[in-house]
């Protein structure tokens, strides 16, 4: 005997909102089309957290690093144009990559004293946590 749900519309609305919520995550980065993703891994420490990211044929003057509270925005863009003349041909190749990812840290951090290094195709960027608040108390009247 096959099992067929009572009322199909019952699974559409919880189909919606599991798409709603997984499209959240991309929704900045597809905004743009030509803007993709590039590979990042972020660690987390005890007081800082580590975060390499992949971006092989870039330069440094190519990459962009901003933070806004708590969300680390990388962005990269690069632009070439090769061009060969000789006597019976012209060849001309253009290549335009846009990158971008934005990471949402969940402490706060000392923006004053983050560190990025950028070797060989890869970027490093090291951010300090902040020291936490102390628990304030308050008084009743």
């Amino acid at each position: 005997m096959r099992y067929a749900p009572k009322k199909r519309n019952e699974l559409y609305p919880m189909m919606s909102a599991f798409d709603k919520f997984f499209n959240s995550f991309w929704e900045d980065e597809q905004a743009d089309e030509n803007v993709r993703m590039m590979a990042v891994d972020l660690i987390e420490q005890e007081n800082k957290y580590l975060v390499k990211a992949d971006l092989p044929g870039f330069d440094k003057q190519d990459i962009n690093i901003s933070i806004d509270k708590n969300n680390l925005v990388i962005e990269a863009n690069h632009s070439e144009k090769k061009e060969e003349k000789d006597e019976s041909y012209y060849r001309c190749e253009r290549y335009s990559g846009n990158y971008r990812r934005t990471i949402t840290l969940t402490e706060k951090c000392e923006a004053d004293k983050i560190k990025a290094n950028f070797k060989n195709g890869v970027l490093d960027i090291e951010i300090p946590k902040s020291e936490p608040e102390p628990v304030k108390k308050i008084d009743i009247k």
